[in-house]
């Protein structure tokens, strides 16, 4: 069995590459998934281990375990409130094959998720992209945009406290990355072509008046109906994508405009599983604004457990000549 450690599945899974690999993993149908939460005995339901497993016939299966504990990052040596595993087996025999990290993996299937969007959807000519957001999410978003995108030629990154995204925005300069801190985020949204979100906003960021024509919508907060991070006016002009249909009914950036009768989920016009099946929606224009929820799911965990593993298989082959 492999045991395989976060610095590993950076280094196995390019974002060009795994891109590529989720873009034929849709291709397939939908694996069986389910979702399980159990909290803490006694507790206030702020701890939850979450346990999110998914089986696809006659390849790998497995499951993703994930620790809540929200106070983590307070403590007098900090942890990360979510901490998690990915336990692997094989379809035929059931024999556990590997055990990877689970933030690791989560961030690269998350920021992968959102560039097999944009790929998608995005002008192909695309130069000026803005991040939202300065988390852990967003230097794996930036570069996963980029691996599709080697069109954009600045990205600025903008968040609530300047503090993070200026040490963001160094990082990645010193890497040689196009990288800047945006001041005003209303200002930047008019010049962005590509827009991605990933905050804990639960009243929206992005304002749908400022997108300039063509511009491409990336949303990975606002996983529950409580959260949001675009506006009504930025469903009302945007052609509207997810990454799941059946993942997305508990995402607040449409469920509330659905509650509210600014969209129907049937403005949804197609998910990966459709885009990448073939299933195309009418022609993208180049002046369409394009919307893409990205809402995860553990069959995503599962399609980039795959790839590592194959990873794995042709990096041990290669060793073994």
């Amino acid at each position: 069995m492999h045991l395989i450690d976060g610095p590993t599945v950076h280094e196995l899974l390019d974002y060009r590459g795994l891109v590529d690999a989720l873009r034929l993993a849709h291709q397939a149908p939908m694996p069986e998934v389910q979702e399980v939460v159990l909290s803490e005995p006694g507790g206030d339901n702020a701890r939850n281990l979450i346990v999110l497993p998914a089986w696809q016939r006659d390849r790998l299966l497995g499951a993703k375990l994930v620790t809540v504990f929200p106070e983590n990052p307070s403590r007098i040596e900090p942890l990360p409130a979510n901490q998690g595993i990915y336990a692997a087996f094989d379809a035929q025999t059931g024999t556990p094959v590997m055990v990877a990290d689970g933030t690791a993996l989560t961030l690269r299937k998350t920021a992968a998720d959102s560039a097999l969007g944009a790929d998608l959807l995005a002008r192909a000519d695309a130069r000026n992209l803005l991040m939202i957001g300065a988390g852990a999410l967003a230097p794996h978003v930036i570069s996963a945009m980029l691996a599709v995108r080697p069109s954009i030629s600045i990205v600025r990154i903008w968040n609530r406290t300047p503090a993070r995204a200026i040490e963001i925005a160094d990082a990645m300069a010193r890497e040689g990355l196009p990288v800047e801190v945006a001041e005003r985020l209303d200002d930047a949204l008019c010049e962005a072509d590509i827009v991605s979100s990933a905050t804990m906003a639960q009243s929206p960021l992005i304002h749908g008046h400022l997108l300039r024509p063509g511009c491409h919508v990336s949303l990975i907060g606002g996983w529950n109906p409580q959260m949001r991070e675009a506006d009504d006016r930025t469903i009302e002009r945007a052609r509207l994508f997810t990454d799941s249909r059946s993942q997305c009914s508990s995402c607040g950036d449409f469920l509330q405009p659905v509650e509210s009768g600014v969209m129907l989920w049937d403005d949804i016009e197609a998910d990966l599983f459709e885009l990448c099946g073939g299933s195309d929606p009418r022609r993208i224009l180049p002046e369409d604004i394009t919307l893409y929820k990205n809402c995860g799911g553990g069959h995503l965990d599962l399609f980039v457990a795959q790839e590592l593993m194959r990873k794995i298989q042709q990096r041990t082959s290669q060793s073994n000549r």
